[in-house]
């Protein structure tokens, strides 16, 4: 296996974690904490704004490269085995069937951003 099939294998299993972590997060077994950081990691995954600008050289890639794939971790981590290993079972289900979130996925990220956007102007401005 080459050093390209390796990443893309890579690439793969973090879209279908951060899928499984979507799907661990609807569930109504997973604690509310669990929810709240797997949420987070989501919005962060599919979201096009970075916490480093991918333009600065090395650093802009540090994100991509550490903080997704711990954050993949700890929230998994967090949430409860039966309810990961279901979660898992859905994203591999639905990865062969459809598309996965699409339209409703953009809607979630969008109104993270709105309502952090929200607040930062709440907390500078109008405070």
């Amino acid at each position: 296996m080459t050093r390209l099939q390796k990443w893309k294998q890579r690439a793969k299993g973090i879209k279908r974690d951060v899928y499984s972590l979507y799907l661990a997060y609807r569930d109504a077994r997973t604690p509310w904490y669990a929810k709240v950081f797997a949420a987070l990691v989501v919005a962060y995954a599919f979201s096009p704004i970075d916490l480093i600008p991918d333009f600065i050289p090395v650093l802009g890639y540090l994100d991509d490269l550490l903080l997704l794939p711990l954050g993949i971790v700890l929230a998994i981590k967090l949430i409860p085995a039966e309810v990961m290993a279901d979660a898992r079972l859905k994203a591999e289900e639905s990865a062969r069937t459809e598309k996965p979130m699409g339209w409703l996925g953009i809607g979630m990220v969008a109104l993270i951003w709105l309502v952090l956007a929200g607040l930062c102007i709440w907390l500078i401005v109008l405070r």
